[in-house]
């Protein structure tokens, strides 16, 4: 996982280097540094990265119009970091296609825990030369299935772009079907951190998911709400559009 490539994104001077010295110390060795949008956008253009930590609130171009022209070059995991709190500002930031979003002022160990969880949940943790894994037969749902090994999403045959997070989370239903799943519980699975966050960053990927795999997202067949409990993917026995 220390072999992992980080891209901090701030322009602030300071926090450019809190984190660095704090990753460095936590044995992240490879870690660039942008001031803007637009340094961040040309060093992604040259060097692939396996992490993104990107400040919203940037000169000229901000973190959050930056996102879209960002992921088109990676689907490295996004952490935004913002002295904005209000919900519409998160929701913002995981629309435009962000994995995580902390707030200002923050501790630089969170910041380090959630990059370890988002590289170890996006499978960019350095793996073990002598560990082969076995491969794993594909997860089929109806009109949409995972490829775990390839960690691709199908729907109706035709592979569709899916963020780390909201992949991981999927995946991570589709592994427990017909199990309801409390927010706090998806949040501790899937984001790999000890304390809770808030609903809004479940319901967000929650809703990401039901986008491509349902035919009517407002009225979900596969990943469904069960009221005052949480959320459950249904696996159909011996359903014909399953054979």
């Amino acid at each position: 996982m220390n072999n992992a490539c980080i891209l901090l994104v701030d322009d602030e001077h300071a926090i450019l280097q809190l984190l660095e010295t704090v990753l460095r110390k936590e044995g992240f060795a490879n870690i660039d540094k942008a001031h803007s949008s637009e340094e961040a956008i040309a060093l992604c253009e040259k060097r692939s990265y396996d992490l993104i930590v990107l400040d919203v609130a940037l000169p000229g171009m901000s973190g959050i119009e930056a996102c879209p022209f960002i992921r088109r070059l990676t689907d490295a995991p996004i952490l935004f970091l913002s002295a904005r709190t209000t919900d519409f500002d998160k929701l913002t930031g995981f629309a435009v296609g962000g994995d995580d979003y902390v707030t200002k002022p923050f501790n630089p160990l969170e910041i380090v825990a959630r990059a370890r969880s988002l590289l170890r949940r996006s499978g960019r943790s350095a793996l073990s030369a002598s560990t082969v894994p076995a491969p794993s037969a594909a997860l089929v749902f109806g009109r949409f299935r995972i490829d775990e090994d390839a960690a691709e999403l199908f729907v109706d045959d035709k592979p569709v772009p899916c963020p780390t997070l909201v992949y991981q989370l999927l995946l991570f239903l589709c592994k427990n079907p017909n199990r309801v799943f409390t927010k706090s519980e998806l949040y501790e699975k899937v984001w790999g951190v000890d304390n809770w966050s808030d609903d809004n960053t479940v319901m967000v990927h929650i809703h990401r998911i039901r986008e491509p795999i349902e035919s009517d997202p407002s009225n979900p067949q596969f990943l469904v709400n069960v009221r005052g409990l949480g959320y459950k993917m249904i696996k159909r026995v011996a359903a014909a559009d399953d054979r």
